[in-house]
């Protein structure tokens, strides 16, 4: 992704991109087009078992605090906003049968929702299939590299291959340049492994090792060995319900003398930085989507999400200071649902026959400034590859709390496309 491709698409329909707040409406009794007041379904498709349930669990609280904004506000297009969740279990099958589901039994009118990356490789063909709009909340690359079709869209949080970019200078410049990966062995892993060892050597760096962990491993100290001695940073990004587990052991096994340690937060999503075994941690520097501890210069759009969903300064619920979120990922889901808004309103969107020219006007937004809507940062949507770039977070463990010390610009992750979906056929 080039400035110049951006600023080319910010010409050509800077109108479009606006994301306005929608007037207030005291109920649903008029309706703009054609007199309905059926809603609009989405089918939310959520991890609420296997692997990614505690993503899912927070993705599904976003999802309905974005939604119950947007119907108070009026809903899309004058018509309330329904979700229709089904459970995915994390699975590729069941996520591609999910889709069935929201198409031929609840008569959904798009998908939405999804994280891990091989439920969206797996679904994304059936989606096309069925021609039902699929917006997902993975940061995979699978979506921007062309791997997967016009359907699918990635407008509310940004790729691997764009963060990794961002973040790789600020590593090499202050952590060190001898680096040991450790990651899941499956798509979204690969990425990190690929793109932040491209990264890495661009700034006079390499990775002295490469340590796949197998997604449903529950022990790590039998990895921990194969570190070279030569390694400056540890570089780590795990998923699932055995993070806890992972980051104990790692502390465990280096003890004080551990190499500069960078992770992605993913690592400690919904996990407490205080829980007892973390205290290594202290000095350590991870990646964040979004800062999960409210800082000194917060947004008011930042208090407004958090007020919304229901978090603490802290990253918990409001409910449960011991049930943290997922804080660095989820707002994806309500920056998506905004996005979603956008499109139907600027396509006149009326039902099933209208999908084509939802993805045309998701496809013509560019820039999306911040706001209530948009409260993780200002974002550019690049409409021939379907995903979107924004900042990136680099914070510090200080005093059990992560303290942003970076936050990279949207040019530092662009990179040159490497599809147009707008060529294809629908």
């Amino acid at each position: 992704m080039t400035k110049k491709t951006f600023a080319t698409r910010r010409n050509l329909l800077k109108g479009v991109a606006a994301a306005g707040a929608a007037s207030a409406l005291p109920n649903f009794a008029k309706y703009a087009y054609a007199g309905s007041d059926a809603p609009i379904k989405i089918g939310f498709q959520v991890h609420r078992t296997g692997i990614g349930a505690a993503y899912g669990r927070w993705y599904e609280r976003t999802t309905m605090a974005a939604t119950k904004v947007i119907n108070d506000a009026g809903g899309i297009n004058g018509r309330p906003v329904e979700i229709v969740a089904e459970d995915d279990g994390t699975d590729p099958k069941r996520g591609a049968e999910v889709l069935e589901k929201f198409a031929n039994q609840h008569g959904c009118d798009i998908a939405y929702g999804t994280l891990f990356s091989h439920v969206v490789i797996g679904s994304a063909p059936r989606a096309a299939e069925l021609k039902m709009p699929y917006f997902v909340v993975s940061e995979g690359h699978h979506v921007a590299s062309g791997m997967l079709n016009r359907y699918t869209l990635q407008p509310g949080i940004t790729d691997v291959k764009s963060q990794v970019q961002a973040m790789a200078p600020f590593v090499a410049s202050n952590l060190g340049k001898k680096v040991t990966m450790i990651f899941p062995d499956f798509a979204f892993g690969h990425n990190h492994r690929d793109f932040f060892s491209a990264a890495i050597e661009k700034q006079g760096g390499e990775v002295v090792a490469k340590l796949a962990i197998p997604p449903t491993e529950t022990s790590f100290t039998k990895y921990f060995p194969q570190i070279p001695r030569e390694t400056e940073v540890i570089y780590h990004v795990m998923v699932g319900p055995s993070v806890l587990t992972f980051v104990k052991e790692m502390g465990e096994f280096f003890g004080p003398s551990a190499p500069q340690i960078f992770g992605f937060i993913d690592s400690l999503e919904a996990v407490d930085l205080n829980t007892p075994g973390l205290e290594f941690l202290e000095g350590t520097h991870f990646w964040e989507g979004m800062p999960r501890y409210a800082q000194p210069d917060q947004t008011e759009y930042d208090k407004f999400y958090r007020a919304q969903v229901g978090v603490d300064e802290n990253g918990a619920s409001v409910d449960d200071p011991k049930d943290i979120s997922t804080y660095a990922h989820m707002f994806g889901c309500w920056e998506t649902l905004y996005v979603i808004k956008q499109g139907m309103e600027a396509a006149g969107y009326k039902g099933p026959e209208d999908r084509t020219k939802l993805i045309e006007a998701v496809e013509a937004i560019t820039d999306m400034p911040e706001s209530n809507e948009h409260p993780q940062g200002a974002k550019l949507f690049n409409g021939k590859t379907h995903q979107v770039f924004g900042p990136q977070y680099i914070s510090k463990v200080e005093g059990g709390k992560l303290v942003v010390q970076h936050t990279t610009s949207l040019e530092d992750g662009f990179y040159p496309d490497e599809v147009d979906y707008t060529t294809q056929s629908f």
